[in-house]
């Protein structure tokens, strides 16, 4: 594990890249407005225009109107009005995914119904994630239905590549990025490689070439919320949930941080707006019906008790800031999302996953190129579809050539690569059983994992090495084998939850 200074340059080469990131971004910033009802006034939009603004969407379900003013004194003006809660601007506000390391209209959804597949793929063989939960066993009861339509929340997809093609749904795609739907595939067309890579997980399809998908007859829509650049700005995770909540989606995978800082504290007044509207969103689009699944990072961080944040880019580099339970991380903390810490092949807590009680509801494969190497998986990261225009010769990129121009997947670690195994697993239960309020489908996945204990002293020694990243605390693992801060209910059985 690197040393508190390595750490720290870490951040602040991220604090760097945000600089840069933000100097070519136009004078008008834009701003959350966050009303106390769950609602916008009839003159919402006078009062944003008065103030020296311009409404860019508005969402009465939740009471939330982002615009953009160029005006010093906008935010000021906006809340002498007292139905407004809270105002923030989100031109510096983001966190930066974390890495671990022609146009036409698309092919026409296949017609499929809740049907046998076979994990038989040309790269099947190297798919352990799939073996470790279940899922050809589960593959044989059912791959998914196209009736399902499941949501990627990411950075886009390459809607050109032929394991994701046939299940792609154009009409539902979109980019949000800049906070206003934009359904032009060359907007949401994957800039940056994560989002392409969840999407394989949860539907590549049983094709016969490259992988097989947790539910690979379902349909997928990519929704861009995050830029080139991996950055999750508040507007874009707005419209992301309310573009879901709006369009008949079932389920959505969430792998990222969605607020200006890792944690975000309640009664932080520059905060505020920010991850109450994102929680609005989310709990809006559960009300719809919409299971939520997010990842819950990456920094070995004990999630239930948070004392210090270092990854923020706001506090600037070589500082702290001191936070408390008060302080929370968004999507993964809001009541209702299906929070997923990362295994590997041994079925042990990945050494970067973070943890929590009452915040890992379940685990799933996200891979472990350290504690976790073996014969099933030689690199110890999760093999999924990658665009090939990212493509270079690599250990860690593999090409299926049986079609042409090839077809490219890459290996990468990470909870943003355990989130959407469940999600694909949330797709296969509302396949299987139909239509299910979204916490009945968490209680399904919860109630059937794999009871997975804390590990013994000599195993918990493996992680020495591997402190949190935000306070050098050492990882501990607190509950029963039945449920505890490592693994939630355990690991998820895709055999077990469609076998009720």
């Amino acid at each position: 594990m690197p040393s508190k200074v390595v750490r720290r340059a870490a951040v602040a080469v991220v604090a760097a890249s945000l600089m840069l990131a933000f100097a070519g971004v136009a004078s008008a910033a834009k701003y959350i407005v966050l009303y106390k009802a769950k609602g916008v006034p009839a003159d919402g939009g006078a009062v944003i225009r008065n103030a020296g603004g311009t409404v860019v969407a508005s969402y009465a379900q939740i009471g939330v109107i982002i615009a953009k003013s160029s005006s010093s004194t906008f935010a000021a003006k906006v809340r002498k009005d007292g139905r407004v809660e809270a105002v923030s601007a989100t031109a510096g506000f983001a966190t930066q995914l974390p890495d671990t390391e022609t146009l036409g209209a698309g092919p026409p959804v296949d017609g499929t119904g809740d049907v046998p597949v076979s994990d038989s793929d040309t790269l099947s063989g190297l798919q352990w994630d799939m073996r470790q939960m279940g899922v050809p066993q589960a593959h044989a009861i059912t791959g998914g239905s196209s009736s399902v339509l499941v949501g990627d929340l990411d950075t886009g997809l390459d809607y050109t590549h032929p394991d994701l093609a046939p299940n792609i749904d154009f009409a539902n795609s979109t980019s949000c990025v800049g906070g206003v739907p934009n359904q032009s595939p060359t907007a949401w067309d994957d800039d940056n490689g994560h989002g392409t890579h969840t999407a394989g997980t949860i539907a590549a399809a049983a094709n016969g070439i490259g992988i097989v998908g947790v539910a690979p007859n379902v349909r997928i829509a990519g929704v861009k919320v995050g830029d080139p650049d991996g950055f999750f700005f508040p507007e874009a995770v707005v419209c992301g949930f309310m573009w879901a909540a709006t369009h008949g989606f079932d389920v959505t995978n969430n792998s990222y941080f969605a607020d200006p800082w890792l944690f975000n504290c309640r009664n932080d007044s520059e905060q505020r707006a920010i991850w109450i509207a994102e929680s609005r969103a989310i709990k809006y689009a559960e009300s719809r019906g919409v299971t939520v699944v997010a990842a819950l990072g990456n920094f070995a961080d004990d999630l239930a008790h948070p004392t210090q944040d270092v990854i923020s880019p706001d506090t600037g580099p070589g500082e702290e800031r001191s936070i408390t339970n008060a302080c929370v991380v968004v999507p993964t903390e809001v009541p209702g999302v299906i929070g997923v810490t990362a295994t590997g092949d041994r079925r042990l807590k990945s050494y970067y996953s973070n943890y929590g009680t009452g915040v890992a509801d379940v685990a799933a494969p996200g891979g472990d190129r350290i504690l976790q190497v073996t014969a099933n998986a030689p690199n110890g990261r999760v093999l999924s579809t990658y665009p090939a225009k990212f493509f270079a010769p690599s250990p860690l990129i593999v090409q299926d050539c049986s079609v042409s121009p090839c077809a490219v997947y890459a290996y990468l670690q990470g909870t943003s690569m355990a989130s959407p195994h469940v999600a694909g697993l949330a797709a296969l239960v509302i396949s299987h059983y139909g239509k299910l309020p979204s916490g009945q489908v968490a209680a399904i996945i919860r109630q059937t994992a794999d009871p997975q204990a804390c590990p013994d002293a000599a195993t918990l020694a493996l992680y020495a090495p591997f402190p949190s990243m935000s306070n050098g605390a050492p990882q501990t693992c607190t509950g029963a084998a039945e449920f505890n801060s490592w693994y939630g209910s355990g690991i998820v059985n895709a055999l077990s939850a469609l076998s009720q």
